[in-house]
């Protein structure tokens, strides 16, 4: 992953070498994705997803007999993006 946003970067430098257009914040910005300004609709999908990313409560686990271990839908924020 890190090797393709090098990669990215490379080409990109290579580009602007030729252009002289496009500073490093605003590639870095094109590779965030996220506005600081975000909607209303953005910041409730990013809350709801922010409160189904946690742990299931120690009481399912009894209630299921421990079928039921971990939340396998657990997403680490670097490693797996929202899409939006």
């Amino acid at each position: 992953m890190v090797r393709l946003y090098l990669s990215i970067y490379m080409l990109f430098r290579a580009i602007l070498a030729v252009e002289n257009v496009l500073s490093d914040y605003m590639f870095v910005q094109l590779l965030n994705g996220q506005p600081s300004h975000k909607t209303f609709m953005i910041k409730k999908k990013l809350a709801k997803k922010q409160r189904q990313n946690r742990p299931i409560p120690y009481w399912i686990r009894m209630r299921t007999d421990n079928t039921i271990r971990y939340n396998a839908k657990r997403r680490h924020w670097r490693r797996t993006k929202l899409g939006f």
